[in-house]
């Protein structure tokens, strides 16, 4: 049971991450300064990128 649990919290990270790295340019836009979008969509493409090897390291790893 847990295993499964932990599959799905991972699914669910790999998932954050993608959609930081895609919709980057949408979140800044709703959040930042036209000076700071730039920034901050690097910033969350890192980000994302990050969760996205975070989860994919806990799905590989989980036995």
């Amino acid at each position: 049971m847990f295993q499964v649990i932990m599959r799905i919290i991972a699914a669910l990270i790999l998932l954050g991450g993608v959609i930081l790295i895609y919709d980057a340019r949408m979140i800044t836009k709703k959040f930042f300064g036209f000076g700071d979008q730039n920034d901050a969509s690097s910033g969350l493409k890192i980000i994302g990128f990050i969760a996205l090897i975070l989860g994919g390291l806990i799905l590989y790893f989980n036995f």
